[in-house]
């Protein structure tokens, strides 16, 4: 079953502390390895420039001393060695963004959870310092404000107060060691890429092809579930949301294989969660109880366009076979003769020319029967779940019609129905998604990628076959020339068998 891929990313304000913290054995039960591109004194360095940058501008908050990413491995690397591994992720981002980082190998107190933490610097340090050299005396008040005049610094008695301080003519007043910061760091597609670019190295040391990573896809049709961590106080509410998103995931899947298009899904999901949610954050502040109600409603709209496209479906199926039926077989014997002629005429005409060998069926086009047997297995699963719909919703008619006091057990017995056949419904909605997962895909929307790509491919290859037998091949013979050629032969037998007269006595 395909998982996706885990990269995350945070703003340190204190780098110094967080590196004595991921590095330090006495901090870190389950610490490996640690790996450094430059010496502890860049980051005290760099922090104090930072700290001097984002003071001398003025900002609001808190100055981002450098930036850290946090990336999940699989548990079967485990199997390699930690300080090569390290190693090998931290060079990569050093290559990608030309960048120091210093990164640490862990696992957690559970050993469930094996990770990199890789801090990384935002700015560069410069080859050659670059150096400003003070004009005329400058002055300093306590807070490092640069003032006008001395007499801004000094106390009462004349003397230049504490803290307080003053650069002479010609000496260094300002000297920047670092490059400014990149700007990539800050993109809002960086992550994005990290996650992309970090999950093909891993499945390029992944030994086992089911625990490849995916990344998943943001702005997509589906709904991203939240991690809950340990002891996490809100663990009840995240699971009740995620329960709801999986619900969701499940709904798209389950359009999919009925065959409503990306776009409609999109739609759906721009105007009744993304949209709401927006609505209601700026009517209701920050309540995540709304969540729950804001993507019923969308599965319920969801769920209702399903099933006209379901009922549409059937409909245009009913009468393409009833317009087949209708259709008489043409009579080909005709241009089977016209056919066999011409192709004798060119076998005439035409030169011999050198056959090319037979077309082989591309890897996408072999794997197309295995699909179909997939895409066979959905489409059952969507029909029972509508047939078990069916029933429910007739179920809902009957009990919304019972009414009085003599109809209170059958009442009763419809209502314990519905509630079963409800719980059933939800199973096989679980089970519609799951079916693509037991084959490695993410989601239906991959599978049916991979499905329709595997159908073109194939239709092709049936295509070039076809050229090369009507050109090269043997052509068939039609069902007269095969019964001629069969009575030949029982003829030929006949005649080639010994003669034995027929015995009309009974020897003594």
């Amino acid at each position: 079953m395909p998982r996706n891929s885990f990269i995350q990313m945070t703003k340190l304000h204190n780098v110094w502390g967080r590196i004595y913290y991921i590095s330090s054995p006495k901090k870190q039960e389950n610490l490996y390895a640690v790996y450094e591109t430059t010496d502890r004194n860049f980051w005290t360095d760099l922090a104090k420039y930072n700290q001097a940058e984002f003071k001398k501008s003025g900002t609001e908050g808190k100055c981002i001393e450098a930036r850290e990413l946090i990336i999940a491995l699989p548990e079967s690397f485990t199997e390699y060695p930690p300080d090569r591994l390290l190693q090998i992720f931290t060079d990569h981002f050093r290559q990608t963004y030309g960048t120091d980082c210093i990164a640490a190998l862990h696992h957690n107190k559970r050993k469930t959870n094996y990770h990199i933490h890789l801090i990384f610097s935002e700015r560069t340090l410069l080859e050659q310092p670059i150096e400003k050299i003070a004009t005329r005396n400058m002055f300093y008040d306590e807070k490092g404000n640069h003032v006008r005049t001395k007499k801004e610094i000094l106390d009462e008695e004349g003397n230049i107060r504490k803290r307080c301080k003053v650069i002479h003519k010609g000496e260094v007043y300002e000297r920047q060691i670092f490059s400014i910061k990149d700007k990539r760091f800050k993109a809002e597609n960086f992550l994005d890429t990290v996650k992309q670019d970090y999950t093909n190295l891993i499945n390029q040391y992944v030994r086992d092809k089911s625990q490849r990573l995916e990344v998943f896809e943001r702005g997509g049709m589906y709904l991203a579930t939240k991690k809950i961590g340990k002891n996490n106080p809100k663990a009840a509410e995240i699971e009740a949301d995620n329960s709801k998103r999986t619900l969701w995931n499940q709904t798209v899947d389950r359009a999919i294989v009925t065959g409503v298009s990306k776009s409609e899904i999109m739609q759906i999901k721009k105007e009744r969660i993304t949209g709401k949610i927006v609505e209601s954050v700026w009517l209701y502040k920050n309540r995540p109880n709304l969540l729950s109600s804001i993507i019923g409603t969308a599965i319920a709209v969801l769920e209702l366009l399903i099933s006209k496209v379901f009922l549409k479906t059937l409909e245009i199926a009913e009468k393409v076979i009833s317009k087949e039926l209708e259709t008489k077989p043409e009579n080909t014997d005709i241009k089977e003769q016209k056919a066999v002629l011409e192709e004798s005429r060119k076998q005439v005409d035409t030169p011999k020319l050198i056959i090319p060998p037979r077309p082989q069926p591309s890897p996408e086009a072999v794997s197309y029967k295995h699909l179909c047997e997939i895409y066979q297995k959905l489409q059952e699963q969507n029909k029972a779940i509508f047939v078990l719909e069916k029933q429910r919703s007739d179920l809902e008619i009957e009990l919304s019609d019972s009414k009085g006091i003599f109809k209170a057990k059958r009442r009763s017995e419809l209502s314990t129905e519905i509630a079963g056949l409800e719980e059933r419904i939800s199973r096989m909605k679980a089970r519609l998604s799951h079916i693509v997962k037991e084959y490695g895909y993410q989601n239906a929307e991959a599978f049916y990628k991979a499905f329709h790509k595997s159908e073109t491919a194939y239709g092709d290859y049936q295509d070039s076959l076809k050229n090369w037998e009507q050109r090269y091949g043997e052509k068939p013979k039609s069902l007269h020339a095969r019964l001629k050629s069969k009575k030949q032969d029982v003829k030929e037998r006949e005649l080639a068998r010994p003669y034995s007269p027929p015995n009309r006595g009974r020897s003594r």
